[in-house]
């Protein structure tokens, strides 16, 4: 497969362990003498000097140091001047190392140190390039390798003084360490194989580092070795060093398992990408990180070569992974690479030879497209809910120019594929839902009219019942026909029908006789006769008229195929009567195990026909009953079909027969109140004798019919037995944890009605809050995610449901807090001060959304006026866990969970003083039985308690608290309150005790005595 370019570091093979090497210490950074200076110091100075302070004339400094290197490695071409001091090789590379080890201790926010290791590595990468020209064929073939030279040289001595500083104990040292190895590392062609393991070595401790940017700059390293790990160098590594071994699979370890996203990343663009890595890369797909997501798409996949060279499943899976991404770089990086880099690789440019020279982008023809539906295999993806479909609609919006070249002539139709089909019905699909004239008139100049459009839909269909008979009727052995793909065809052209406009009479009645015909045919799978219905729907008009037509049109193909059960069918075995003989009429008169046999196998074959007959017209009348609006008591054709299709499926002694009836009979109610009165008892039966998928579908059915018809539960004359056992329902299906689908069906149906006030229990509401912190259903991904979205939207989103949620606080509390006590081993749960918070937060009135006569008046002149929060509900909320932490049946759990919440609400002087005074009577009656047994609940206690004071202010209405009641039971370890002597608008339990309070008469504003000058002012008052 044809991928990113080698990069391969090689070199040569060595005896040398790293034994000998190992290090048992942590040097620190040892800065060699500085001597005496030299102009060679100060020539090399002056060029790192002017390295750091812009990138932009690194090329001309390289030339400079290298210059520099010549004269000091290699003997001069022109003598020197007198008396001028002469440098060699040793010295050059000294002072180089000794600008390189000033750059270990620069921290990563300055700049100035990235540009030395930019500089450094061109350097030796130009240095090595001019060394490598000056050796001959003889001294390559003489070293059998690649010989020494001054570049080299001056290579191992920095990496012997960095290799040194990989292992400190600074963060800031092993990080420049590290990011210069790994620049060396990837600006060379080649590198001694004395450093090659040892390099290795130290970049694999710097992988499990603490820090995240050194594990950055580790992998950058090894990602580029990785590339030299072969199964011979493994074989002769020493078998003792665990560290310089798997290099490859430490990395692809890494790249699943840091926690860091810019490791992940790094790895993501560096690791080679061969057969064993790919599936790895590809994973970062699902990466938590969006930017590593977005960085897959943009960058790997398009450098990854011709995408055809990945598996069909990994192509959808990426389409559908990046389309559906939660964040929306990802979503247009993929676009992108689907409408720019993969049909270019199914359109062109191609390459013209061997040269490798290509040829100019191939214009866009539909041939490219077409490969390309057929590469992300289009039957499949195409259906309802694909990829497919997702993925053409960003082609055409990023690709016009393929909206303008593309025509679907006459053609076009007479040979469709599965791919040319769904080509047309994208681009229909795209261009009506653009609601834009340029797209409509677009739409009429390619798209045929709806008369054409019929004629090959019935074309289509005709092959395809052809071919569905004769798969029917053949004889065993006989190979069947693949009708899948006709079935495709014709799916895709209902679609595209569906979106045509019938006011053209005459298409409109071209189109009507065909779908009347293809309605009547037992053969069609079920999708074709659903969409079938649905275009015939739109077809005879929205109007109660066209209802009605309708509803006679697919009834008479209802009856059509029902007929078709009294059809008897030849029996092969009888063919021959003519032959009589002694022996048959002997053997006629007396039944035989053959004769019997033969007769059971008949009546099977007959009942079997009769129930797939029966199943498909209740599936035809279930299509049309999803698309009747009106009511059934007017409408003879519904009450007709209910009395002899749907009631005698409903008593059938057939399962699937008797499901069926029950869905259509589910759908019926919908349309009439005192049908679904009259059945509502059949429903509750059915889920409670049912099996799970019966159970299931009851549940459907019940939300349907009490949505539709919310009276039949909640209005005064309602059945209460009948009530309280829907209601069980819905509570025994949240309990179902070992049908996780009965479990998930039943609650994001009581999610709905709870939503939409139908149903207004507070004890399921309290079984839902157990039910989404309950550790049982950890594993019912439906249940949980159907509650972290119901729980915030159902509280903040009316006042009475957020009182409601104030009311069953306590008890939640108290369960889950028992809960957590009988917890198994290797179980978890959610913390008790965690569900606290939660409470708190979803009955916290400053987050309501919908705006009521609490928070919103109406002016003299109309004007909005948008009042102060009411905090009721947390004064309500306050009370209630007062009143459950007094008892004395609370537990000590119980009680540390409870006050725990109090001092997290949120109080305010709008409420009624009637109310503030009785919650306040609370308080002080807790803190005077003193049932805050540790520090932290006496805060929370009495943070409620002044912030109860505060609200009352100057009305004068707080209860005296005694001294003895104010000092905690331990001793005087934990904090008390005092009351407020202001009256200020709005009071928050919170950390602030910094309060503003506005003078009406004066405007004067003065900051209110903090808890702790309260606190001392009386101790001096004291006596």
């Amino acid at each position: 497969m044809p991928g990113r370019v080698s990069t391969r570091i090689p070199h040569k093979v060595s005896l040398q362990t790293l034994a000998s090497r190992k290090s048992t210490t942590s040097p620190s950074i040892v800065v060699p003498e500085e001597g005496p200076t030299s102009t060679l110091r100060t020539q090399i100075c002056n060029v790192f000097s002017d390295a750091q302070k812009f990138a932009a004339g690194h090329r001309k400094l390289v030339v400079g140091l290298r210059k520099i290197q010549e004269a000091c490695c290699y003997e001069p071409t022109r003598p020197g001047k007198p008396g001028q001091q002469e440098f060699n090789e040793d010295n050059f590379n000294v002072e180089t190392a000794r600008c390189v080890i000033r750059l270990m201790g620069v921290k990563k926010s300055e700049g100035v140190g990235d540009r030395i290791v930019r500089f450094l590595g061109l350097f030796l990468r130009h240095a090595s390039e001019k060394d490598a020209t000056m050796i001959t064929e003889s001294e390559m073939i003489d070293t059998q390798s690649f010989p020494e030279t001054a570049s080299t040289r001056l290579t191992s001595h920095i990496l012997l003084i960095l290799l040194q500083f990989l292992v400190s104990k600074e963060k800031t040292v092993r990080y420049r360490a590290t990011q210069l190895v790994a620049h060396i590392i990837n600006s060379l062609d080649s590198i001694d194989d004395e450093f090659f393991h040892l390099l290795k070595t130290g970049l694999l401790k710097r992988i499990r580092d603490k820090e995240p940017m050194i594990r950055v700059q580790a992998v950058l390293g090894l990602g580029r070795l990785a590339g030299n790990e072969d199964d011979g160098e493994q074989e002769n590594a020493d078998s003792k060093n665990d560290d310089a071994s798997g290099l490859l699979e430490k990395l692809l370890e890494v790249l699943q398992d840091d926690p860091s996203a810019d490791v992940r990343r790094s790895l993501l663009l560096n690791l080679p990408l061969t057969r064993g890595t790919l599936p790895y890369l590809l994973e970062r797909a699902r990466d938590l990180d969006p930017a590593t997501r977005r960085t897959l798409y943009s960058r790997l996949l398009p450098a990854l070569g011709d995408f055809r060279h990945l598996s069909l499943s990994m192509r959808e899976k990426l389409l559908r992974w990046g389309l559906r991404d939660r964040d929306e770089n990802v979503r247009k990086a993929t676009a992108r690479l689907f409408h720019d880099r993969w049909i270019q690789d199914c359109a062109g440019p191609r390459l013209a030879g061997e040269d490798g020279a290509s040829e100019e982008a191939v214009a866009p023809t539909i041939d490219g497209v077409l490969e390309l539906l057929e590469r992300i295999d289009v039957l499949n993806s195409g259906v309802e809910d694909g990829i497919a479909s997702e993925a053409m609609e960003k082609f055409w919006s990023g690709r016009p120019d393929y909206q303008d070249t593309i025509s679907f002539q006459d053609p076009f139709w007479h040979h469709l594929s599965p791919e040319s089909v769904f080509l047309a019905r994208s681009f229909n699909d795209y261009c009506r839902q653009q609601f834009d004239v340029k797209y409509d008139t677009l739409v009429e100049e390619k798209m045929p009219e709806v008369t054409k459009l019929a004629i090959f839909l019935q074309r289509y269909t005709d092959k395809l019942v052809e071919r569905l008979r004769r798969n029917h009727g053949r004889h065993e052995g006989d190979e069947e026909e693949d009708t899948v793909e006709q079935e495709f065809i014709v799916e895709q052209l209902l679609h595209i029908a569906k979106t045509l406009d019938y006011g053209d009479e005459v298409g409109r009645r071209k189109m009507f006789a065909l779908l009347r015909e293809t309605l009547a045919i037992a053969e069609l799978p079920d999708e074709i006769t659903k969409l079938s219905v649905d275009v015939l729907r739109d077809v005879c008009g929205m109007e109660a008229a066209g209802e009605r037509e309708f509803c006679g049109v697919v009834l008479e193909a209802v009856a059509e195929v029902h007929d078709a059960i009294a059809v008897d069918e030849p029996v092969a075995d009888n063919e021959d009567e003519s032959f009589h003989s002694a022996h048959s009429e002997i053997n006629d008169s007396t039944p035989t195990k053959a004769k019997v046999s033969q007769s059971a196998e008949d009546d099977e074959a007959k009942a079997i026909k009769e129930i797939m007959i029966n199943m498909k017209c209740l599936h035809i009348a279930q299509c049309m009953l999803q698309n009747i609006e009106g009511n059934l008591q007017q409408n003879v054709h519904l009450v007709t079909m209910l009395n002899n299709l749907v009631v005698p499926a409903v008593r059938s002694h057939e399962a699937p027969i008797r499901e069926r009836g029950l869905l259509c009979l589910g759908l019926c109610c919908l349309l009439d109140k005192t049908l679904a009165d009259e059945n509502l008892i059949l429903f509750v039966h059915c889920f409670t004798k049912g099996h799970d998928a019966l159970q299931v579908t009851a549940i459907h059915i019940l939300a349907d019919i009490l949505t539709t018809h919310p009276s039949l539960i909640s209005s005064a004359n309602a059945d209460a037995a009948l009530q309280k056992s829907i209601l069980k329902i819905f509570a025994k299906g949240m309990k179902a944890e070992h049908t996780p689908d009965v479990q998930a069906a039943a609650t994001i149906a009581l999610c709905k009605l709870m939503l939409t006030s139908v149903i207004q229990d507070e004890d399921l509401l309290k079984q839902i809050v157990i039910c989404y912190f309950n550790p049982a259903t950890k594993d019912n991904a439906g249940v949980r995610q159907a509650l972290s979205y119901f729980l915030p939207v159902y509280c903040h989103s009316r006042r009475e449901n957020m009182k409601r949620m104030a009311s069953v606080a306590g008890g939640v509390m108290h369960s889950l807090v028992d809960m957590s006590e009988e917890l198994e081993e290797g179980e978890e749960m959610v913390g008790v001060s965690t569900v606290g918070n939660l409470l708190v937060d979803w009955t916290d009135a400053r987050k309501l959304v919908v705006q009521d006569e609490a928070s919103v008046s109406w002016g003299e002149a109309g004007k909005k006026e948008v009042k102060a929060v009411n905090g009721e509900v947390h004064l309500d909320l306050a009370e209630s866990l007062l009143e459950r932490a007094i008892n004395h049946g609370c537990s000590k759990e119980d009680k540390k969970a409870l006050i725990a919440m109090l001092g997290k609400l949120y109080i305010t002087a709008t409420s009624k003083t009637e109310r503030l005074q009785s919650t306040t009577e609370l308080a002080a009656e807790a803190i005077d039985n003193k049932i805050a047994q540790d520090a932290p609940s006496r805060n929370a206690l009495n943070k409620l308690h002044s912030a109860l004071s505060k609200a009352l202010g100057e009305a004068g209405k707080v209860m005296p608290i005694s001294e003895d009641a104010l000092a905690p039971a331990g001793g005087n370890d934990g904090l008390t309150t005092v009351v407020g002597q202001g009256m200020v608008e709005s009071v928050m339990a919170d950390d602030e005790d910094l309060r503003m309070e506005g003078d009406e008469d004066e405007g004067v504003m003065e900051v209110q005595d903090t808890l702790l000058e309260e606190l001392l002012d009386d101790e001096d008052d004291g006596p």
